[in-house]
Order: structure tokens, then sequence, then C-alpha cells
């Protein structure tokens, strides 16, 4: 081959491996909303027995698994209530069927979502409401020992929702608390709160906080309302961080705010959309201030609009979140609630749309992956979504992306890794090193050379340090080499060890 063959197929080995790498990257945010508020997602009911729960949401993981997701985002607190054994908040009524009442038989639903998810490798975010207390006060009814029973003198009721007066000192020093105790108690990956600051405006309905306004005034003028309500929120942002931090540095803090921060029609800095509401204006959530302060690790904004839509184009929304995310780990949130053949807007009746938009989000180096909302149409499958996120997208497993906001933590490597085959099955086993939550198994053809940047030679990700598999011929270590690495709870990767094989 003369020299210009060789230049000519280096660039097109280069060229291909940069095409692969942009279609199946290693490392990807694939995360999934599992809601709980109204059994949206998990329970599908109230009245399953613990057992039914259980099988329930083990079927959503392996969904999970099979759609090559890396992250759940587990609402745990919709209401001031709790998917948890909380001292402070009653068991949800969407768990057990009433408030207060605990499952039966016993168990810790987030105890159980933090083992089952870390055991396949999956990153667990737990996702709370700050203020919502009661989602419709016509309809729930809430225990003695909910939180608004026990001081009704910290509430407000807008509309049909009661929530936390977020002008209050007490709020603040409350939800604190509750974030803190879960942090403290259960070995999640991240903190994580959606949209619901302030609520979202009732037309002509003015939010009721006067008295707050007079109590605490914090140096505002009258005239300087909206402006004291978005520093209620900037407080508790800032306060939550400091919190979490002091406690498990390594635990993220994360906000998946409304799509759009302000209009351009209202600030220069805002994007080119015309969206009737925005965080800034009518939430009261100043997103950008959070980010420059380095208030929260990520941002996950909620843009579940369609590519080309006139008022609120996803493709602008996108471009404008990258250049406005000031060094804060970026992801987008898409609706896969809104696949629909019968869909109003064309764009909808088709799975592509939500292929396009993940194929836009890599085209922008300050975008780290994707959200889905929500979990229950990984089964529903709408469109062959499925099928072709896999085909063009997620063929393979990718692994949760390292955060540059969180201090490194370096994993040791895994020791003494062994293969067994005994009885027609293959066991692997290691010893856990320091600084580990989970491990990477990568296989390979024993003519291949050790490269663990592939994505597609990812065999298994696990929390365990053995697992079993039947010896056949996917997997015969006399066809197959295998390495194993560690993952740190702040998703550093060690350097990989080889599995001998121990007869």
């Amino acid at each position: 081959m003369n020299m210009k063959k060789l230049i000519g197929f280096g660039v097109l080995v280069l060229l291909t491996c940069s095409l692969m790498a942009s279609r199946y990257p290693k490392r990807e945010m694939r995360a999934v909303w599992i809601a709980t508020i109204a059994n949206i997602d998990w329970p599908s009911s109230a009245t399953l027995s613990s057992g039914q729960q259980q099988k329930e949401f083990i079927e959503l993981l392996d969904l999970c698994k099979i759609y090559n997701m890396n992250t759940v985002v587990f609402q745990i607190r919709p209401a001031s209530d709790a998917f948890y054994a909380s001292a402070f908040e009653p068991w949800s009524q969407w768990l057990t069927g009433k408030q207060g009442n605990r499952p039966d038989p016993y168990y810790d639903p987030l105890r159980f979502a933090t083992t089952e998810c870390h055991k396949r490798g999956i990153d667990l975010h737990v996702w709370i409401n700050p203020y919502r207390a009661v989602s419709d006060v016509n309809v729930n009814r809430t225990s003695p020992q909910h939180i608004s029973n026990i001081h009704p003198e910290w509430f407000i009721t807008y509309g049909k929702t009661k929530l936390f007066d977020p002008g209050l000192p007490q709020t603040r020093e409350y939800v604190t608390k509750v974030v803190c105790d879960i942090v403290r108690r259960y070995d999640i990956d991240a903190i994580h709160m959606d949209d619901y600051f302030y609520p979202y405006r009732i037309s002509g309905v003015e939010f009721p906080d006067d008295q707050s306004f007079i109590d605490y005034p914090r140096g505002f003028k009258a005239s300087e309302r909206e402006e004291w309500r978005r520093h209620n929120v900037d407080l508790i942002i800032q306060q939550l961080h400091d919190s979490i931090k002091a406690i498990k540095p390594w635990v993220e803090f994360g906000i998946s705010p409304f799509g759009i921060w302000r209009n351009a029609s209202k600030d220069p800095a805002g994007s080119n959309t015309k969206a009737g509401q925005t965080n800034y204006d009518d939430l009261y959530a100043d997103i950008l201030k959070w980010e420059k302060n380095q208030w929260i690790d990520y941002v996950t904004p909620q843009v579940y609009w369609e590519i080309g839509k006139e008022t609120a184009d996803y493709k602008i929304i996108a471009d404008w979140w990258s250049h406005n995310n000031f060094g804060t780990q970026l992801f987008i949130g898409h609706g896969l609630y809104k696949l629909d053949p019968e869909a109003k807007e064309k764009s909808w009746q088709s799975a592509d749309e939500i292929v396009s938009q993940v194929k836009l989000n890599r085209k922008h180096h300050s975008i780290s992956g994707s959200m889905f909302y929500s979990a229950k149409f990984l089964r529903k499958n709408p469109l062959d979504l499925q099928q072709k996120l896999q085909e063009r997208l997620y063929r393979y497993p990718a692994l949760a992306p390292a955060n540059d906001r969180i201090t490194p933590v370096i994993p040791e490597s895994p020791q003494n890794a062994q293969i067994t085959v005994s009885d027609g099955r293959l066991r692997f086993a290691w010893e856990k090193g320091e600084n580990t939550k989970s491990f990477v198994i990568y296989q390979f053809n024993r003519w291949q050379m050790i490269n663990i940047k592939k994505p597609a030679r990812i065999f298994l990700t696990t929390s365990n340090n053995s697992v079993t598999y039947l010896n056949n011929e996917l997997t015969d270590p006399d066809r197959y080499r295998y390495v194993v690495t560690a993952i740190s709870p702040t998703n550093q990767e060690s350097h990989p060890v080889k599995f001998y094989q121990h007869n």
C-alpha cells in the first residue's frame, strides 16, 4: 500500500471511529422518571400488595436495562408524604391507599429501590417536591401526622393545591431537615427536584403571600414582591445544596425546571420562544443564577415540545440551554407521553421525533444526555420507541457521566478477579476495593485488544462482586476474555483488571 492510500485508510478509520462514538457514546445520561403521584408510573395501584409492588418495580428496572438506560429518577416525596420510612412525614396514600398506613407486609420502598437499582448498575436519583403538601384539597385526605395538620400556619392554598409558604423560614428549615434525613440514611446518587417551585399561575388569582411578605420582607419593598419571591427560592436552593454537600459531597443536587427560563421578548438573554409562563417570571425560579453560583450540580429542562414548534421549538430551546448552562452539567427532558398515533401535532405520531431530539442533543458538546418522562411509556413502547432507540442510538449500554462540579472520588481497582466454570455455569467473582459503588465487566474476543472505551464491549454493570451465567457460546471463557473495572460514587472508572480462570 502506497503512502497516499495508507493516509487515506487512516483518515477513513478515524472518521468511522468518530461516527461510532457519536452514535454510541460510552458516557451519556439515559434516565427515566418514575412518577408515584396519583400512581402515574408506580405502583400501578395503591391496592397492590408489597410483593406485587416489588414485582412491578423490578419489571420497570429490567425494562430500563432492555432500553440501555442507566439512571432512574424515583419520586419519593410527591406531597409532603413518603415512599420511605420517614420520621417526619407519613406514608403516602399512593403507596398504601391511605396516608399514614405503612406497607403490609412491611418493607421500605426506597431501601428496596437502592438495592435493586445498584444491583443492576443503575444510578438512583430521588425526586422530591419541595412545596406541595396536598395536591387536591377537595379529594386528598391527610393523616393527623401530616405536617399541614401539625403546623397549618405554614401553608397556603392556591387553587386546589395546598403548599408550604415559600416566604417562611420555617419552610426552608423543614424541607432541608427532610432532605438531610434522606441523604444521611440512604445510598442515593442524587437529590432531584422538578418544576414545581411557586405554582403555575391561575389566571386572575394572585398568590396569597401578603402575610409572609409583611412578616419577613428582608429589606424588599412592596414594589419588589416578585424579586422577593425569587429570593425565597434562591435561599432554599442554596441551603439545600450546602446541606447535602456537608453530609455527602458526592451526592448530586439536580433541578428539572420548566423548559423555558424567559422569553426574549421580556429579556434579550432569554430564548426565542413565546411561552405563556416561564421559570423566571411565573415560577420565580432563577435557574441561571443557581447555575452561575454553583448551587446545583445538574439541570434538566423539560423540553416537551417538538422540533419546529412555532412558539417553542425544541431545536431552539436545546441550543439556548447549551449556551446558558454556565458549566452546570446539562441533560434534556423529553416527553415520551406525547407519542401517540392520533396526536394533534404530526411530529408526535412517530417515535422518530424522540430519536431526532436525542441526535440534536449529541451535536452539542455541553448536553450530556437525556431524561425521559415517564417510565410507564417504556412499558407501552409507543410507536416502536424501543426498537428505534436501540437501532439508531442506544444499541449498547452507556455509563452515567461524571460531573465536573463534584470533587472526583477515585476508585481502587478490583482485586483477585477469577472465573470458575462448574456444572455448566460460569461464575465471575472479585474483591471490592476502596471508593467503589459498582463494577463494569467487559467482554472481548480472544483476538481483540483490551479497549474499555468501546461500549459494545460492556457485558454487565452491577454493584455485586460476583455474578453467575450459563456457560454457552455467548459466554465461554475459552472464546472470550474478560476484564472488570470499578466505578466510584462520582462515576470515575478504575483501570481494568483481567479475570483469570480458576479450575
